[in-house]
C-alpha cells in the first residue's frame, strides 16, 4: 500500500470507462495504491457514483455512450464547490489539439491518451494526488486566512509607493470617509487632508526602506464626531504596501476614562490627591527657577460626618459636590492672588486643596481663603433640606513652610487643626509649634484605638443627692483613661477625638456594661438600690443597636433595667426626632429612666419635650457657676425647673460647689445635685466608701429647714 494513505483514511477513486478491460486494469493499479475503488460503465452512471462515493479523484474516459467524458466532467465540475477541486484525468485515445484543449475547457485536471502504459500511469497518479493534497490544504489555509480576514473589524488597503490605493476591503459599519468604490485608484493625499496624508506617505516610506511593521494614530472628524484612526502599514512587494487600519476610538475613550480616574476625583470632578501632587510638583520648580512664591491652602469641612449620620451618604455627596462647585466659584474671581490658580482637588473624604502659583504678597492669601470660607457658609438647599456648613483652612507657603509638596501638604494638614482648634471656621497660616500639636494629637488618637484592649479606661462614679434629704439616690458613671506614659488624660482631650474617630462606639459599650455590673455589685453588697446614670453619645444614640446593647448590658450584669438611667444631650436627639422618640419609647417599656443632659445650652424647647418620653432634666453646670447673682443665670435656672414641673420631671443641677447654689436651687424646687459641694467623681473602691457617709449627709442637710410644697428628688 502506498504511504500517501492511512490505513483508516483512504481516498475513494471513481473509475469510468465503457472499456470493461481498461476499467479493470485501472481498478487493480489504484488498490494497488491504497484508493477504495467505484466503477461506472458510462457518463450517467458515474454522475450518480459521483453523488453516492464522494470520491477524492476521477478517472474519466472520454468516448462514452450517451454522455461523453467532457459533459461529464463539466456537471461534476458544476454540480458542487467539491467538484470544483476534485482531480480529474480523462483517459482517450483521441490525440488532436481540440480535444486535448477540449478536455481543459471541461475542467480536466490532466490528460492521458490511449494506449495507456499503466506503469507510467501509477507514477502520474501519485503526483496528481500529492498535487490535490498540497492544493487542498493551500486552499484551506486561504480560506482560514480569509475568514480572519473577514471577522476583522479592520479596513485592508494596497497602496503603491507614490500613494495611490490599488486596493480595498472594507468591513461591514466602518466609517463613511473610507467607504465606496470611490477611494479606489485615488491618492492619499486626495483623501485625507495635508496633516493626515503627510504621516500616512511618511511611514509608508519607511515601510518600503526599512521594512517591519510601521505604526501610526490620527483623529478625523465624522459627522461632528472626532474619532481616532490606528494604521499598521508593512511592505508587501517592491513598490507596494498593504496598510491595516482600525477604529480605537473606543479604545480612545478608555483610555480617557481610566485616564480620568487616575487623576480626578469621580464624585466632584476635581483633582485627586496623586495629579494635585504632580501639579504642585511642576509649580515648585517653576517657583524655584522665578523665585516665586507658591501657596497651598488645605480646606477640611467642619463637623461633615454628622450631615452623613444624619441625612445620608448620598446628600453627604452632594452636598460635597456642592461645595467644590463654590470652590471653584471663589478661586475664580478677579483679584490677583486667584488669577495664578494652578489646581483644585478634593484629597478624599471632606478635605479639599488650592494650589495658587506666583504669589507676589503672601498677605493676599487670606483674602482668597476668607471668600472661600464665606461662599461655603452660605445655606445649601439639598434634597429639600437646608445645610449649614463651615470650613476650616491651614496655608502654607513655599518656600518658608516647606520645600517639597509631602512637606508642605503635611503643614498645610497642621495649619488647618490649629483653625479648627480656634473655633472652626477659619483659616490659619502655619507655624513651626502647630507641627508639635499636630503630632500630639496623631499620638493620642493612635494610643486611644489601643487604650480599650489594653484595658487602660476606668470609671469614676460622682454621687447624686437629694437636696431636701442628704440622701445619695444615685450616681454618675464619667470616664477616665490612665495612660501608662501620658499618665491621667483629660476627658476633655480624648472624649472630643473619640467621638470624631467614631471609637466612643466600644468604649461607651464597655462603659456601660462596667457601670452596670458595678451597680449590681454594691446591691449584692446589701447597699440599698441607687440609679447609675451612664451618657449616651449621639453616636452610640444614633446606632443601630443601642437598645440591642443596653438590654445585653442588663442581662450580663443582672441589674434591674429600673436601676440604670442614661443620659443624652439636646442635639443628639433633635437630629431624627421621629427615630429618637422611637428609640426612647422602647427604653422606657423595658423601665430604663431617661435624663436630657446639659439642658439649656441647645433647643431648650417646651414643644419637644412634651414629644419624648423623657424622665429628667439636668441643669448644665454653666448656669449654676455664677448664681446666686447673676441675674440671668438666676432667671434661667428657674424656668428650667419651672418647666421640669409643669411636665412632671425630675430636675438635677450640676456642678453644684457652694452652700449658697445649693440653698437657691432647693428654695426653687430642684430635687436632686451634683457636684464638688457633696464630692467629685471617685473610683470604684472609694465610692463603696463615700455611700457609707450617706448619715452623715443626711444631718447635714436636716439643718437646712424644707420648704413647705418643694418635693424631694423621685417624688414627682
Amino acid at each position: 500500500m502506498d504511504d500517501l494513505f492511512a490505513l483508516d483514511n483512504r481516498p475513494v477513486a471513481l473509475v469510468v470507462d465503457d472499456d470493461r478491460g481498461a476499467r479493470l486494469i485501472a481498478c487493480n493499479l489504484l488498490e494497488e495504491s491504497g484508493f477504495i475503488v467505484e466503477e461506472a460503465a458510462d457518463g450517467i452512471e458515474a454522475l450518480s457514483a459521483f453523488e453516492r462515493s464522494k470520491p477524492g479523484i476521477v478517472l474519466l474516459d472520454v468516448v462514452m455512450p450517451e454522455l461523453d467524458g467532457f459533459a461529464v466532467c463539466e456537471e461534476i465540475r458544476n454540480r458542487s464547490e467539491e467538484g470544483m477541486y476534485i482531480p480529474v484525468v480523462m483517459m482517450t485515445g483521441l490525440h488532436d489539439i481540440d480535444s486535448i484543449n477540449r478536455a481543459y475547457d471541461a475542467g480536466a485536471t490532466d490528460f492521458i491518451t490511449k494506449p495507456i502504459n499503466w506503469t507510467i500511469f501509477q507514477h502520474r497518479l501519485r503526483y496528481i494526488w500529492r498535487s490535490t493534497l498540497v492544493s487542498d490544504d493551500l486552499r484551506k489555509s486561504e480560506m482560514k486566512n480569509r475568514a480572519l480576514i473577514d471577522a476583522l473589524p479592520d479596513l485592508l488597503l494596497r497602496i503603491t509607493s507614490d500613494g495611490r490605493i490599488l486596493e480595498l476591503r472594507e468591513p461591514g459599519g466602518f466609517d463613511q470617509i473610507f467607504s465606496g468604490p470611490g477611494l479606489l485608484y485615488k491618492k492619499i493625499n486626495e483623501v485625507f487632508s495635508e496633516e493626515v496624508s503627510r504621516p500616512i506617505m511618511k511611514n509608508l516610506d519607511s515601510a518600503l526602506t526599512f521594512g517591519g511593521m510601521q505604526f501610526l494614530e490620527h483623529n478625523l472628524q465624522v459627522d461632528e464626531e472626532s474619532r481616532y484612526y490606528e494604521w499598521r502599514i508593512v511592505g508587501s512587494g517592491k513598490d507596494e504596501v498593504l496598510a491595516i487600519v482600525r477604529d480605537i476610538t473606543e479604545r480612545k475613550r478608555t483610555e480617557e476614562r481610566v485616564f480620568h480616574l487616575a487623576y480626578y476625583d469621580s464624585l466632584t470632578g476635581l483633582l485627586n490627591r496623586n495629579s494635585f501632587k504632580e501639579h504642585l510638583v511642576q509649580a515648585l520648580a517653576q517657583a524655584q527657577r522665578h523665585d516665586r512664591y507658591v501657596a497651598t491652602l488645605f480646606l477640611d469641612l467642619d463637623r461633615f460626618k454628622r450631615i452623613n449620620d444624619t441625612f445620608g451618604y448620598k446628600v453627604g455627596d452632594l452636598l460635597l459636590q456642592g461645595v467644590a462647585e463654590r470652590i471653584g466659584e471663589s478661586v475664580r474671581k478677579s483679584d490677583k492672588p486667584a488669577r495664578h490658580v494652578d489646581s483644585v482637588s478634593r484629597l478624599g473624604g471632606d478635605e479639599f486643596t488650592i494650589l495658587l502659583a506666583e504669589i507676589s504678597h503672601v498677605q493676599d492669601l487670606a483674602k482668597v481663603a476668607k471668600r472661600i470660607l464665606e461662599t461655603v457658609s452660605r445655606p445649601f438647599i439639598i434634597a429639600g433640606h437646608e445645610i449649614f456648613m463651615t470650613g476650616s483652612i491651614g496655608i502654607t507657603v513655599y518656600p518658608m513652610d516647606g520645600e517639597d509638596p509631602d512637606t508642605l501638604l503635611k503643614n498645610a494638614d497642621a495649619a488647618m487643626y490649629s483653625a479648627k482648634e480656634q473655633g472652626r471656621n477659619n483659616y490659619q497660616f502655619y507655624s513651626e509649634t502647630m507641627n508639635a500639636s499636630s503630632f500630639k494629637r496623631l499620638s493620642l488618637e493612635n494610643a486611644l484605638r489601643k487604650a480599650l484592649d489594653r484595658q487602660e479606661f476606668l470609671l469614676h462614679y460622682q454621687p447624686l443627692v437629694d437636696i431636701n434629704s442628704g440622701k445619695i439616690v444615685g450616681m454618675e458613671a464619667l470616664l477616665r483613661w490612665n495612660h501608662p506614659e501620658l499618665g491621667t488624660v483629660s476627658p476633655g482631650d480624648f472624649i472630643p477625638l473619640a467621638e470624631e474617630t467614631s471609637l466612643i462606639v466600644p468604649i461607651g459599650e464597655w462603659v456601660l456594661n462596667t457601670a452596670c455590673i458595678y451597680n449590681k455589685t454594691l446591691q449584692e453588697m446589701g447597699l440599698p438600690p441607687r440609679s447609675m446614670a451612664v451618657n449616651i453619645s449621639s453616636l452610640q444614640f444614633r446606632s443601630q443597636t443601642l437598645v440591642e446593647t443596653i438590654t445585653r448590658a442588663l442581662k450580663v450584669s443582672g441589674l434591674d433595667a429600673c436601676w440604670l438611667e442614661i443620659e443624652l444631650t439636646e442635639s443628639a436627639i433633635m437630629k431624627n426626632m421621629e427615630k429618637s422618640s422611637g428609640i426612647l419609647r422602647e427604653l422606657k417599656q423595658m423601665g430604663v429612666r431617661v435624663a436630657i443632659d446639659d439642658f439649656g445650652t441647645g433647643y431648650s424647647s417646651l414643644a419637644y419635650l412634651k414629644r419624648f418620653p423623657l424622665d429628667i432634666i439636668k441643669i448644665d453646670r454653666s448656669f449654676i457657676r455664677d448664681i446666686p447673682g447673676d441675674w440671668d443665670n438666676e432667671a434661667i435656672a428657674t424656668a428650667i425647673i419651672a418647666m421640669a414641673h409643669s411636665l412632671n420631671l425630675e430636675v438635677i443641677a450640676e456642678g453644684v460647689e457652694t452652700e449658697e447654689q445649693l440653698s437657691f436651687l432647693r428654695d426653687h424646687g430642684c430635687g436632686a445635685a451634683q457636684g464638688y459641694l457633696f464630692s467629685p467623681a471617685l473610683p470604684g473602691e472609694e465610692m463603696k466608701e463615700y455611700l457609707k457617709k450617706e448619715p452623715e449627709l443626711m444631718a447635714w442637710a436636716a439643718r437646712f429647714a424644707k420648704p413647705m410644697g418643694v418635693a424631694c428628688y423621685g417624688s414627682s
